[in-house]
């Protein structure tokens, strides 16, 4: 194909992107059309009339360091989406959807529980956790890197920071599935009947879960829910024992929030990650070879494959982005993926380099709304992977892997997979 021939058929993408109506070779690959856009359409006028669409890393940089001209208050936006359901409640109370003073609020109290003392605590747990999945692999012709591994990881330790018992936790994985899908750009009436009675099953749940904990509180250092039920840290607590509480509404949508945003990202994640490697075998051998470099190559993972591939905010003036002027009102879409491949910042942004530096990614954001997991979910995809490698350098693809139909979150529903 001639270079005319390819600018031309970018121009087309760009021109026919529609992020309501994506055809199934988006899903299989995003990255072309997020080339095209960056290319001929960086702020992108959605067919609809109400958003658009960014793919320059500068124009999303720009767009998270200003809170106040973009808010992530979605009431007005999902609204249309929801109507008064359980997941407009949900969706518009948890920490991700808000602006300050509630996201304040609720991100001191989780922040509270993941300091990197904390997570240092838990490593020794999460390795003993990796190594049980490790032993019950190995006693498997076949595997699957997902059920079998992946997605077991985070379940755990968001179970754990919970302080859900073990034996409650099976329901888990297909709540949080079933509420996330409900934030495609179109879910479908399917989709948002799950994502509802997802959402009603766990606020039942978490109702009984929040009585029980109430009676006999865990351990403020370590668990997420005591800190969520109480308020502030034990000192401030003893200072004044009715300082900031949460209400009953904010507290269950904020513990279905950490489930959510804990655990599909973490699991795609580490399957994005294993199966990267297979695409790169020779920066899969070199980290074989020097495990050390696990801390550069969580990053590139991140990067190269980001688990959360869009974001949300609504323009709160009129206002200009990357030279276009937007209305009062315009949902502003931001390409974390597309940013996270802007050869304009990363070299080679379709190779996966696991030294690559420096590697100021967007996958977790950044500003007052970067992730408050973010040392938690590099703790867990560092042990999974590096562990997994080095007890199965040899792993290997038994099939095809089966990719999720999402815009948002990008991950595999199944990694068949052997130990070689």
């Amino acid at each position: 194909m001639t270079g005319n021939a390819m600018t031309t058929e970018a121009e087309a993408l760009a021109e026919s992107f529609d992020l309501r109506a994506l055809p199934r070779s988006f899903y299989d690959d995003p990255y072309p059309t997020y080339h095209a856009l960056r290319q001929h359409a960086p702020v992108k006028r959605l067919p609809d009339g109400l958003g658009v669409f960014l793919t320059r890393y500068a124009d999303l940089a720009a767009v998270y360091r200003d809170a106040k001209t973009f808010s992530s208050d979605k009431k007005t936006e999902f609204k249309p989406k929801f109507g008064d359901s359980p997941l407009y409640e949900h969706h518009t109370t948890s920490l991700v959807f808000n602006d300050p003073p509630l996201h304040t609020r609720v991100r001191k109290l989780i922040a509270g529980a993941l300091t990197q003392r904390a997570i240092a605590g838990m490593e020794p747990d999460l390795q003993r956790l990796v190594d049980r999945l490790l032993d019950a692999i190995e006693a498997k012709p076949q595997f699957d890197l997902i059920e079998d591994f992946a997605s077991a990881i985070p379940i755990e330790v968001i179970g754990n920071l919970l302080a859900v018992p073990h034996a409650e936790r099976a329901p888990l994985r297909g709540w949080s599935l079933a509420i996330l899908s409900a934030l495609e750009p179109a879910p479908s009436p399917e989709l948002l009947a799950r994502g509802n009675q997802a959402v009603a099953d766990f606020v039942d749940y978490l109702k009984h879960l929040v009585a029980e904990r109430r009676a006999r509180p865990g351990d403020l250092e370590r668990d997420v829910l005591t800190r969520l039920i109480t308020g502030e840290r034990a000192k401030e607590i003893a200072e004044d024992p009715h300082g900031e509480r949460l209400s009953e509404v904010e507290l269950l949508q904020n513990c279905i929030f950490i489930l959510n945003a804990g655990h599909e990202t973490t699991t795609n994640l580490i399957g994005n990650s294993l199966v990267a490697l297979t695409q790169f075998p020779a920066q899969r051998e070199r980290l074989i070879a020097e495990p050390a470099l696990i801390d550069s190559a969580i990053e590139e993972f991140l990067r190269f494959e980001s688990s959360n591939q869009l974001g949300n905010r609504i323009a709160v003036t009129a206002c200009e982005i990357g030279g276009e002027q937007v209305a009062a009102g315009t949902q502003i879409h931001l390409g974390i993926a597309a940013a996270n491949r802007d050869p304009a910042v990363f070299a080679n942004p379709d190779q996966l380099d696991i030294t690559r530096a420096p590697n100021r990614h967007l996958a977790f954001g950044f500003g007052i709304h970067q992730c408050v997991g973010l040392s938690l979910a590099r703790l867990e995809g560092r042990i999974a992977i590096n562990r997994l490698l080095q007890r199965f350098p040899r792993y290997q693809l038994a099939a095809k892997p089966q990719r999720a139909p999402r815009a948002r979150f990008r991950g595999f529903t199944a990694i068949p997979a052997s130990i070689g």
